[in-house]
């Protein structure tokens, strides 16, 4: 991470850690981007119990230098920036955090309420870089998620695996139409889907999307020929047809499902 950065990881750090309600702070991987890349944003997670500052107050204490703050309609983000930095800090009750770990290894029951958002909520508390730890309660966490066994991959991979044979047969049906709109929605649904599986396969995390057509090619488990087939469904190219595209997502989802 660069210099500028770093520093002002430690600043924001140290000033939201002074808030008593506050139990731990964490860097998420988008500030280890280079500070010219467009994914760049120093983004903290701070996860807390009781009641944080009104937005008003947070504002004013996040400083002078401070530009263009705004924040989420429920006020759990804040955005703004320093210079030409852009800051994100996601404030997360500790409440909602045990009841989503819960779902994971105690309540997989309710499993399917996170098939639609996936594991990157679980992926960002396993992977943040903690700038402060008030008690531990992270720590402990985090060996809830590691101790996640067969049962919970099993389940995750079978609820998006589901979901992909769905959208693949959208995609069928929007050819068949000749959707053009349905077609390309249910096309970027399909692969994303088809690679959440192969997280679940490989027992991993989603990352975020930014992250997604990296890091999928590095797991260790993938179907024979998917490296070639993922780069050509993602590519634009004029002698992709529909037709192609949706026989090519044929291939990619039969390989998936032979793992």
């Amino acid at each position: 991470m660069k210099h500028k950065a770093r520093v002002l990881a430690s600043r924001f750090s140290g000033l939201l850690s002074q808030w008593p309600v506050v139990e731990c702070i964490s860097l998420n991987e988008a500030a280890g981007a280079s500070l010219l890349d467009p994914y760049f944003a120093l983004i903290l997670d701070v996860y807390y119990t009781g009641t944080i500052p009104s937005p008003e107050e947070r504002a004013r204490l996040y400083g002078p230098d401070t530009t263009a703050f705004e924040t989420s309609i429920n006020g759990g983000k804040d955005r703004f920036l320093i210079g030409d930095i852009p800051l994100r800090f996601e404030f997360k009750p500790l409440e909602n955090i045990e009841e989503l770990v819960s779902i994971a290894d105690t309540k997989r029951e309710l499993l399917w309420l996170i098939k639609d958002s996936g594991t990157y909520a679980y992926y960002r508390l396993a992977n943040g870089e903690i700038l402060f730890s008030r008690s531990g309660w992270i720590d402990g966490i985090r060996k809830r998620l590691a101790s996640l066994g067969d049962d919970f991959w099993n389940r995750i991979r079978e609820l998006n695996q589901s979901k992909m044979e769905h959208l693949l047969s959208d995609l069928g049906a929007a050819l068949m139409n000749n959707d053009n709109f349905h077609y390309f929605v249910s096309s970027a649904l399909f692969i994303k889907t088809a690679c959440l599986v192969l997280f679940c396969v490989n027992r991993c995390f989603e990352p975020s999307h930014r992250g997604y057509s990296k890091k999928v090619l590095e797991l260790p488990v993938l179907p024979e020929s998917y490296r070639a087939q993922f780069e050509t469904f993602i590519r634009e190219d004029a002698d992709m047809t529909m037709e192609r595209k949706y026989s090519l997502a044929q291939l990619i989802a039969k390989g998936i499902i032979g793992l």
